[in-house]
């Protein structure tokens, strides 16, 4: 007598189906292949101008179309001139300085902010996230006028690195975003905390941020981006060229010095790939965090 009771044409459909829907087991190899060739196809998109970019920075002559951007002879001559006409150096340090200024702050104020609208209850609280999520609806450049007033008139922070900062100091998208993940953390971690006698400071510090990891990484990359690559407010408040940061100081090599060297594309691609160099090698080492929780870390099942 079988050991098994199941006919074997059932136990042969039964097989057939898991067959077809377990991974890798499609009866469509050429399904599985054109997704590939599509996102190869969309990853050589985006990595050309990147590619583009680099090669125009090595080349000797100036960069003409698409089709010469095909390396041979090339240099870095290019990043020699455009560190002689802008001093790169000091261009780097001021981004620095401003990038990490900004990034403390959104860091501190959106923290404490974020733990107050998620966690704690005041009267008015449903107002102020209103009036948050207003403030994302508001262009920055319909601002610049009167802070400017405010910032270079008022308070003569112009050619000063505060100036720089402070119209950056809060960070409307860090205070929703660590308002929305404090939100999502169980409510028993912090009521708990709250019985045996800790304050709110003791509980943000203890409690909710060793969990908000991937948030805090997210919300310096965010911020890590904007600060670095803004050109507009730095433009207004720095007349001193030892004070522009790198965005501005290619900005006036375009316009006035780029007749100082003898490749003024290659030279200015050389600045691009400074200016983009830190963004991307801090997305690259920091990308995995993102999809990552520990959340429920917290929480035994």
């Amino acid at each position: 007598m079988s050991a098994s009771t199941t006919p074997a044409p059932e136990r042969e459909t039964a097989h057939a189906v898991n067959r077809r829907f377990r991974p890798g087991g499609s009866r469509r190899p050429w399904g599985t292949a054109a997704k590939y060739l599509l996102l190869a196809a969309g990853a050589v998109a985006f990595l050309f101008p990147f590619y583009y970019m680099i090669v125009g920075s090595l080349r000797k002559t100036t960069t003409g179309d698409l089709s010469s951007a095909v390396p041979s002879g090339l240099t870095g001559t290019n990043y020699t001139a455009v560190n002689g006409a802008i001093s790169l150096g000091r261009s780097l340090v001021n981004s620095g300085i401003m990038t990490i200024g900004v990034l403390l702050c959104t860091l501190v104020f959106g923290v404490l902010a974020g733990y107050a609208l998620a966690q704690l209850h005041f009267r008015g609280r449903g107002a102020v996230f209103a009036s948050l999520l207003l403030v994302q609806m508001v262009p920055f450049q319909l601002l610049t006028l009167p802070l400017y007033v405010l910032v270079v008139r008022d308070y003569g922070l112009g050619d000063n690195y505060i100036g720089m900062i402070l119209p950056f100091a809060i960070n409307s998208t860090a205070v929703f975003l660590f308002r929305q993940f404090f939100l999502q953390m169980p409510q028993s971690l912090f009521e708990a905390a709250r019985l045996d006698g800790a304050g709110e400071l003791r509980i943000l510090w203890q409690v909710a941020l060793p969990m908000a990891r991937p948030a805090v990484l997210t919300a310096m990359l965010l911020t890590f981006i904007g600060p670095w690559n803004e050109f507009l407010w730095p433009f207004l408040v720095t007349k001193d060229a030892d004070m522009q940061p790198l965005a501005v100081s290619l900005a006036s090599f375009l316009s006035n010095l780029q007749g100082t060297v003898a490749n003024p594309t290659g030279a200015l691609l050389a600045g691009a790939c400074v200016l983009a160099a830190p963004a991307v090698a801090l997305f690259l080492l920091f990308q995995r965090h993102f999809t990552s929780t520990d959340i429920d870390s917290g929480v035994k099942g």
